[in-house]
């Protein structure tokens, strides 16, 4: 069980750090138009496409494979309500991850926000029993893909409503259907190759990931960050965990049930706190001074000379640098190169 929790906390510092750099990628690969233009909306099946250009994002894609093997390990022996909620925390870490590489600055709720979805987690390690591998029947599989079809279509439509709607909505459907993904994980038989490929939670897994990446990023796309990280967290987290309790024997150790519930609600509402670091390379970050233009004015370069004297000061400065006796004029005083007697 150590081992399944401690996975759980590797998938939720890749995920995090993956959320980083598919940020800056969604950003530089969209074509959506400026803000004020006429918007159409729609899913736009070019945008993986483009991304797959953007550095960042091929690197991500390497880090959210080994978080996902990871979240699978953790899934093997852990509750999906903790597993979820864990995973929910990678926002506290791509909060933590943008203070120091994108210069933004963590409030002091925010810090706040922050341990407590630690003190969350460390809860609900705590309580959690440790499960195996949940046996179904072919109506659950049935019931999985008509409800991955189902969000399919549901947020073929939603791409299309208008943008103070389209991206809460987005946000949730992506949700559900990150939740599929995870259900899916929870009732794999086995790693082996001959178990993936006999199990049709394989097919639908893959499914589900790919369909929920695509209405997620392009929440992203047209809208909030923190309304559409929010509602992600939300629709990934507490309709998975219903599943695991009352239909895959999902349950907590004896006693701890209270326990468990506390540390769920208190990671669940942190992380949803932490909302808007869901895409933490915006180009609007908070920086991490409010007083920096004024640093800026006091601190500016300042010339190397002086401004330029008026020519009879000009030649005066000369006159001086050269350690020379003034000569005399022919009235006996001694010559002043002031304007008067120039030449």
């Amino acid at each position: 069980m150590f081992v399944s929790l401690a996975a759980a906390l590797v998938a939720a510092i890749c995920y995090g750090l993956a959320a980083v750099m598919q940020a800056i990628a969604v950003r530089a690969s969209s074509r959506r138009p400026e803000p004020g233009a006429a918007d159409l909306g729609g899913v736009d099946p070019g945008l993986i496409v483009r991304m797959l250009r953007q550095w960042p994002f091929v690197a991500s894609l390497a880090i959210d494979l080994l978080g996902f093997v990871c979240q699978l390990i953790a899934l093997r022996r852990l509750p999906l309500f903790e597993v979820q909620v864990i995973i929910a925390g990678n926002l506290a870490v791509t909060a933590v991850l943008a203070s120091w590489l994108m210069h933004t600055m963590l409030a002091a709720r925010e810090w706040i926000a922050v341990t407590a979805v630690v003190a969350g987690v460390g809860l609900l390690g705590s309580s959690a029993g440790s499960q195996g591998p949940a046996a179904v029947g072919d109506d659950f599989h049935l019931a999985l893909i008509a409800a991955l079809i189902a969000i399919t279509l549901a947020g073929m439509a939603a791409a299309r409503l208008p943008g103070a709607a389209r991206t809460p909505v987005l946000g949730a459907i992506a949700g559900l259907g990150y939740g599929v993904l995870a259900v899916c994980a929870r009732i794999l038989p086995g790693f082996g190759p001959h178990e993936l490929v006999r199990s049709p939670a394989t097919y639908t897994l893959a499914a589900a990931g790919i369909i929920s990446f695509v209405l997620y990023a392009t929440a992203l796309e047209s809208g909030s960050v923190t309304v559409a990280t929010a509602s992600v967290i939300l629709f990934e987290t507490i309709p998975p965990a219903v599943v695991g309790v009352l239909l895959l024997g999902d349950a907590t150790r004896r006693g701890m049930a209270d326990l468990a519930a506390a540390g769920f609600v208190l990671a669940l509402v942190s992380a949803i706190a932490l909302a808007r670091f869901g895409e933490a390379g915006r180009h609007d970050a908070q920086p991490r001074s409010r007083s920096q233009p004024q640093l800026e004015q006091l601190y500016r370069h300042q010339p190397r000379h002086r401004q330029q004297p008026l020519p009879g000061q000009r030649v005066e400065a000369e006159y001086r640098a050269a350690a020379v006796p003034p000569r005399a004029s022919s009235s006996g005083q001694p010559w002043l190169p002031t304007g008067r007697n120039m030449g």
